[in-house]
């Protein structure tokens, strides 16, 4: 029995290092993510590409085969077969080492696209974003935006939801339809813009307004702003010059619009005008200011790969100038970005499809971008391995609670087997499995309010997802990336919600879409420190 397990193993591991050589230095780095690179470009993690299909993702179904079939641990070879025993190096329970690049995508635990990057007083980055919901019914479903935190460019913190369509009284009764937004702020308020439909999708969008006095939390929306809206009028953008003007572009179809509001953040000061001199206008208006010079991004009409294009001018409202493409197709049919100092370095924020391989389920990214002497933007180059360090990480969380697998409820299937490094631990398998689910009761949302759910695991196939359901409330899919192998217990998904207070609180995580070996959770109160990263 040993021996045929060992002859087995050994042979499929083999022909899996044969397609390696073979065929996974020939990837694209775009098409994965940068911890599955070969070492050689990695600086020696010993982690693989992979993508959508090809050699390297034969490699990752002959290494699952090896290692562990559909995430359910073979607790026969664990415990009875000790030649078949592989050690692990990787830390058993630790919070993950810290990261010295982001990797892109650098939201990985849902989908989410159309990122608005700003910097506020508070010294922090924040994306605001669009969210993909999972599943998704072409664009319709997009609802539930949330917010994105960083003091480091490479960790990222899911700061929660910020705005739904059931908030929004004037919206479509339907939902869905929670496009492109942007932020601003003034006078100790943010102002969140976001377009949406009051009826039939394509003709009655407006652009609604919420505001809160936190960059992140507690929006009640406000309405929306009389005089825009319109037939494909979204992606609104708000610009405030140093001057303490404010300016308000959106567009779709080709049209481009931008006027100047009044100083209440709601209401138009001018009529809303063509934005003349641009080439090839489809959506995503961006505008920033550098060097005295006023530049205007946007989405081209490239069928089924967007690029990104650009116009200056030393006026807000133009005229502008064309100058030509500064970001390329992404892999995905639509594009949408936005460009941000921080700590003396500008980026480029947009998204892509890399992780799902649809482009109804997208991913943010960041990568540098560059000005020549004359203010020209260079051609920004879209890399897996992202942006460095911007500062010091963030320091751990003090109020993090871990709940081991052995205390919850088992459901479905799902079942407890033996870490292969380690059998006194458990994990929990056959997550794969319809219906297989896990419980964790009395769980602790200390006073009340945003917490942040992690879930921690392996995963040696592509893309798994866990349903994440939270006192009885849906919050859908949570993503489980690959980690190149059944116990390299190294992913980490998180979650941002508001738990109740004390140990009253309920997580289910049911499984049924890939597999996925399940190590334990934790729970950190974000309203109290604000420090928990993706």
């Amino acid at each position: 029995m040993k021996n045929k397990k060992v002859f087995r193993i050994s042979i499929i591991i083999g022909a899996a290092i044969i397609l390696l050589v073979g065929g996974g230095y020939a990837m694209n780095k775009l098409t994965g993510f940068p911890w599955l690179w070969p070492a050689e470009e990695t600086g020696g993690n010993g982690d693989v590409n992979q993508s959508d299909g090809g050699a390297n993702q034969q490699v990752t179904d002959a290494l699952a085969d090896a290692d562990n079939t559909d995430g359910a641990v073979d607790t026969e070879t664990a415990e009875d077969d000790e030649a078949s025993v592989v050690e692990n190096t990787d830390p058993v329970f630790v919070e993950p080492v810290a990261k010295e690049t982001a990797g892109n995508p650098i939201i990985t635990s849902i989908f989410t696209a159309d990122p608005s990057a700003h910097v506020w007083e508070d010294g922090k980055i924040y994306i605001y974003a669009s969210h993909d919901m999972d599943p998704a019914r072409g664009c319709d479903l997009m609802d539930r935006y949330h917010v994105f935190s960083s003091t480091d460019m490479v960790n990222w913190v899911d700061e929660g939801e910020i705005l739904r369509a059931d908030d929004v009284a004037w919206g479509r009764p339907e939902g869905g339809f929670m496009w492109a937004p942007d932020c601003a702020y003034r006078d100790g308020t943010y102002y969140f813009y976001y377009p949406h439909p009051s009826g039939e999708w394509q003709t009655t969008w407006k652009v609604g307004v919420a505001t809160s006095n936190k960059p992140a939390s507690d929006f009640t929306d406000q309405g929306y702003i009389e005089g825009l809206g319109g037939n494909a009028m979204i992606d609104p953008c708000v610009f405030i010059d140093d001057d303490d003007r404010v300016y308000m572009y959106y567009g779709g179809g080709s049209m481009c619009m931008g006027g100047e509001m009044n100083t209440d953040m709601v209401s138009l000061k001018t009529e809303m005008k063509d934005m003349e001199g641009l080439e090839d206008f489809h959506e995503a208006t961006w505008v920033f200011k550098r060097n005295g010079i006023y530049y205007l991004t946007y989405a081209d009409n490239n069928s089924g790969a967007n690029n990104m294009r650009y116009a200056i001018s030393d006026n807000p409202l133009g005229p502008w100038n064309y100058q030509g493409i500064f970001l390329k197709p992404t892999g995905c049919d639509t594009s949408h970005g936005s460009v941000a100092e921080y700590k003396g370095q500008w980026y480029l924020f947009y998204h892509n499809q890399n992780i799902s391989g649809q482009g109804v389920l997208r991913s943010v990214c960041v990568d540098k971008i560059y000005f020549n002497e004359d203010g020209t933007i260079q051609m920004v180059e879209q890399t897996g391995e992202g942006v460095g360090l911007a500062g010091d990480s963030p320091a751990p969380n003090p109020t993090l609670k871990k709940y081991e697998v052995t205390d919850c409820e088992l459901g479905g299937g799902a079942t407890l087997g033996a870490k292969v490094d380690n059998k006194a631990d458990r994990v929990i398998n056959n997550l794969h499995m319809e219906g297989a689910y896990c419980q964790f009761n009395h769980v602790d949302g200390g006073n009340g309010g945003r917490s942040t759910i992690k879930v921690y695991f392996a995963n040696g196939q592509q893309l798994s997802k866990l349903n994440l359901n939270v006192n009885g409330e849906d919050y859908s899919l949570l993503n489980a990336v690959c980690t190149w192998g059944w116990q390299k217990y190294t992913g980490v998904a998180s979650f941002t919600l508001k738990l109740n207070p004390g140990e009253t609180n309920t997580i289910r995580l049911t499984g049924g879409n890939g597999g996925i070996n399940l190590d334990y959770i934790s729970v950190e109160q974000l309203d109290e420190v604000g420090i928990t990263a993706e």
